[in-house]
């Protein structure tokens, strides 16, 4: 008879391999979840610059400076040609090595240490690698940066104008609890450093001129003024800070946004859903080169702003990713300092990865339907509109009153007794 004991009964026949497939399921990695990149925008602003304008009891002039006032240094070179390295390295597989002109697109407002700074960017970006090498002794090749006059700049250089509404929507923020607290609580400060830098405009809306002549001063070196101790500078920085969140922020974000940030916004939004369309003929990167105050009305925007000036050749970056699922998502990323990686950066009411649909949903309230339109002052026109009729309504009047008159005085004037005299003669009758 045989010894059933030796032998695995049919029961555990069929368990065991049912045992091993959980735990080979259990033990193995979990599925990665794919998905593609398929566009890059970027909005950053130029490099370390000099400082804009002088004021009037300042030592240091502007011959001081190796290019005058607002220009790119040396330095501001180098944080955009690293900058350019980073990308390089940040989108190595989905760039191509060697500049390929149908893959970029980039555009700088028409102002010097913009374009400067776009270029170096560029060249950090892509060195030159073979038959690209014009000139072995040159590790550098020319790559075009797009501009229009800063007059037609309806797109990187804010705040835009003309805008009448804008206007408006800053004077209402003048009146905010906010704008009269700050300006109560620092108008004897405000007042002492416009005495000592001879400044007879000097308000929460100018004072970033006077801290960027000092911090530019510092930054390379210069004396400064005896008034300006550390305490001083750190009290006008966040005076300075105030003053770009009046210019897009503090009240009224999203009317102001639809007015200035929202623009490019829409035209970001427009450029992502070509792309998922795959309508940009191979397009992989825009790049915008701009200025703090175009990121500053971007990120107003967005609602993603943190409060503070955007450093030299920081950068807000939107990637388009396509998911295994076919869906378009959004990420965006801010790099607020040279040298360290892009932080992430999330949409309100979205998710850091959002869905193109619902990105392009929650930034409709800021985005402009007729900016011409919507920059006007409602009010004014009705008021024009009124005065013009009114004046065509007098105008038609007055013509009836002195056709009406004449007509009488002519009835008037007719002689007494005055009858209709046949031409027919009594010789013919």
């Amino acid at each position: 008879m045989a010894d059933r004991s030796r032998r695995p009964s049919a029961h555990w026949s069929r368990i065991i391999p049912v045992l091993l497939g959980l735990v080979l399921v259990l033990t193995s990695p979990p599925a990665t979840h794919s998905k593609q990149l398929r566009l890059v925008t970027m909005v950053y602003r130029h490099g370390d610059r000099s400082p804009v304008k002088g004021f009037p009891t300042d030592i240091h002039k502007e011959s001081d400076w190796p290019q005058g006032f607002g220009q790119l240094t040396q330095v501001g070179m180098q944080q955009h040609w690293e900058f350019g390295q980073e990308l390089r390295s940040r989108y190595k597989g989905f760039l191509s090595q060697s500049y390929n002109r149908h893959e970029v697109f980039v555009r700088s407002t028409d102002v010097d240490r913009t374009l400067m700074s776009a270029q170096a960017n560029l060249a950090g970006l892509y060195p030159p690698e073979g038959a690209q090498i014009f000139n072995p002794n040159i590790p550098w090749q020319p790559i075009p940066v797009h501009t229009v006059p800063v007059s037609k700049d309806q797109l990187l250089k804010f705040p835009l104008s003309p805008c009448p509404m804008y206007l408006e929507l800053q004077e209402e923020t003048r009146h905010s609890d906010e704008y009269i607290e700050t300006n109560r609580d620092n108008l004897e400060f405000l007042q002492m450093m416009a005495s000592h830098a001879g400044l007879p405009d000097f308000s929460l809306e100018t004072v970033w001129g006077l801290y960027d002549v000092l911090y530019c001063e510092q930054k390379h070196n210069f004396s400064l003024p005896s008034w300006a101790s550390p305490e001083v500078l750190t009290r006008l920085r966040g005076l300075k800070d105030f003053s770009f969140r009046f210019l897009f922020g503090i009240s009224q974000r999203v009317k102001k946004a639809r007015l200035q940030g929202g623009v490019l916004v829409d035209q970001i939004l427009k450029n992502m859903t070509l792309a998922s369309q795959n309508a940009t003929n191979g397009l992989k990167l825009i790049a915008y080169s701009s200025h703090d105050t175009t990121l500053g009305a971007l990120q107003m925007a967005l609602d993603v702003y943190n409060g503070k000036q955007t450093p030299y050749a920081s950068c807000h970056i939107f990637e388009l990713h396509e998911e295994d699922s076919g869906i378009f998502t959004v990420e965006m990323y801010f790099r607020n300092e040279s040298g360290k990686k892009p932080y992430p950066l999330t949409l309100p009411g979205c998710n850091h990865s959002c869905p193109l649909n619902d990105f392009r949903h929650l930034l409709q309230p800021i985005i402009p339907q007729d900016w011409e339109k919507e920059c006007q002052l409602p009010s004014k026109i009705g008021d024009t509109e009124v005065i013009v009729g009114l004046i065509i309504c007098g105008i038609i009047l007055l013509i009836l009153v002195i056709l009406l008159a004449s007509i009488l005085f002519r009835q008037k004037t007719r002689p007494s007794g005055y009858q209709y005299v046949s031409n027919v003669g009594e010789d013919q009758t």
